[in-house]
Formats: structure tokens, sequence, C-alpha cells
């Protein structure tokens, strides 16, 4: 992590939360855990363990039955649906493991229609676009649409709808696990470099121990909290 981004608020802090769908499946309990600005974090686990539902609480999109989630250092478990919609918007930028494109818009205008609906200009929404797609490698590809392109540019295009907006915190659930193994690590390195260079705070959910080692830390849920991985198996406390 950077110096030049350190900050003495987390971009993401959880501070005793608990989230149980019944009381034999309880994932997370008491759960402390934050990620400073500049920060890229590893959520490592197989698939079940709770990093969906842990990105969800990050993300806003669910409510902890127990315990606060700052974003920014803003307490929002008790802010309106409108609050929480506006406070996603401006502040929190989301990659999923399926691009979810519109097939019937460009590259170029699918990564600027979230940026529209943020209120920005066509001219602002479409400049901001354009920028993140270059950064991306994919400043040949502004008017193709999702049909037109491969499946590590799709994602890529992903990438970018969730980094135009400039948000604090990036929440990626496994960004590339439907890419091949050579394509994955090229686009995980660029995703990397562009957060880098954005200063933002990421936690990104893999269950790929070489991409997990590439990020400053790595967590996991175990024991219904979250637990920082040494990938020599050891286990620590966060």
């Amino acid at each position: 992590m950077s110096n030049e981004y350190k900050s003495l608020t987390p971009a993401l802090a959880l501070r005793n939360v608990r989230r149980a769908f019944s009381d034999d499946l309880v994932i997370l309990n008491k759960a402390n855990f934050g990620i400073m600005p500049g920060e890229i974090v590893a959520l490592l686990g197989p698939s079940g363990s709770g990093k969906s539902t842990l990105l969800h609480l990050a993300g806003l999109l669910e409510k902890p039955d127990a315990g606060e989630i700052y974003i920014n250092g803003e307490a929002t478990t008790k802010l309106g649906e409108g609050e929480r919609t506006s406070l996603r918007r401006s502040h929190i930028g989301f990659v999923y493991q399926f691009h979810h494109l519109l097939p019937e818009f460009s590259a170029l205008r699918n990564v600027a229609l979230p940026q529209m609906i943020a209120g920005k200009t066509l001219a602002e929404a479409e400049a901001n676009a354009k920028e993140m797609l270059e950064k991306l490698g994919l400043g040949e590809r502004l008017s193709h649409q999702p049909a037109a392109l491969s499946g590590g540019e799709k994602q890529r295009v992903a990438m970018a709808r969730a980094l135009a907006n400039r948000p604090g915190l990036l929440l990626a659930d496994e960004p590339t696990g439907n890419l091949d193994v050579k394509t994955s690590s090229l686009v995980f390195e660029q995703l990397l470099q562009v957060v880098r260079e954005q200063g933002l705070a990421a936690l990104i959910a893999t269950h790929d121990r070489t991409l997990a080692a590439k990020m400053d830390r790595i967590v996991a849920i175990h024991e219904q909290k979250l637990v920082r991985v040494r990938l020599q198996a050891k286990v620590a406390s966060e």
C-alpha cells in the first residue's frame, strides 16, 4: 500500500457485525474488519464460504443483523434506502464474476450509463468512460457491442464501468473466475494496476491463491470471524 494514500479513516469498516440466515447458518458473528484507502485485500475461500454475503454487506446491498458497517467513516445501518443507494453510487464500485453488460449498447455506452444515472452529462460520462477503457487496453473496442468482445474484454468493460465514477471502495466477486488461466492473470494485473493508480481501497473475493498472493493482505471467513491468512497456512486474528 502506497504511503501517498494512507488515511486515518478506513474506506470500509465492520464493527461487531452479525449476519445469519438461520440459527444453524451463521456467516458472521461479532466480526471486525477494516480496509484503508490504497489497500488491496484478497478475500480467500471456496464457494459457499460466505464471501458473497460479506461483499453484499460491504456494498450496502444487505443489512447486518447486528453491528455496524462504516463507509468512509459514515455509519450505514440506520440509513434509509435512498441514502444507501446514494452512498453506493458515489463511493462504491462493483465487479461481479459475470459481466452483466447491456447487449444493445457499445462498450463506451455501457461504461457511461451508470455515470449518467449518477448525474454526469453524456459528454462527461463518455469522456470518463473512454479514459478508463483506454487504461484497461480497450481503446480500439469503444464502439463494439458485447457480442463482438472476447470474454476477457467483456470483463474489462465491467471493470471500467465499476471504476469510472472514481469510487473510494471497489468490491469484486471472483472478477476473473469465468476466464481461462492466461486471460485471468492478464485481466487481473490490469485491474490491480488501475486500482493502485487511483489509490482505491479494494476487497476482491477469489478462490485462486496465486491471485490472492498479488494483493497487500489476505483474509478469510473462519469460525464466523474475518481472519488474516498467510499462504503457508498460518492463520491470525484480524
